[in-house]
């Protein structure tokens, strides 16, 4: 910071003060700031996507169902519901016939069979993974003045 001070020899006569002419009074005081703007550090930051390819060994499940109609021509009083034995579904096909009275012929049955087969299989995967990288260039210097 600069201080500048402007003074003049004082004036006896306006004052009527002996003592006057021996006094410097401040006229103008005026401050300059200087300021230097400098970059303490810089940091460039730069990501980048990388990709791999990986080998995955998996059991992969298929299954397949196997249908089979199975006649049974039985009456019956009411409709059975659909039914599970083991790994068979049995869904039962009703028809009304015409008798003397109506009755309920269970015509056939459908067999739903359900197979599952699994198959090991060595299959490429494509992986990417995100990498970033850091560098520092050099300061450079800004000068700046203020005037106040």
């Amino acid at each position: 910071m600069v201080l500048k001070r402007i003074i003049t020899k004082g004036n006896a006569k306006l004052t009527g003060d002996k003592h006057a002419a021996d006094s410097f009074p401040v006229l103008e005081e005026t401050a300059y700031i200087k300021r230097v703007v400098r970059e303490t550090d810089r940091i460039l930051i730069n990501t980048s996507v990388q990709e791999r390819t990986e080998f995955v060994d998996i059991d992969l499940s298929s299954g397949e169902a196997v249908i089979e109609r199975v006649a049974i021509n039985l009456f019956v009083d009411e409709a059975p519901p659909i039914r599970q034995e083991g790994d068979l579904i049995i869904v039962p096909l009703l028809e009304e016939v015409l008798v003397t009275e109506k009755k309920l012929l269970l015509r056939e049955e459908v067999h739903i069979r359900r197979t599952v087969t699994v198959e090991h299989v060595h299959e490429p995967v494509v992986l990417r993974s995100e990498e970033v990288s850091f560098e520092r260039p050099t300061a450079t210097e800004h000068v700046m003045e203020d005037k106040l």
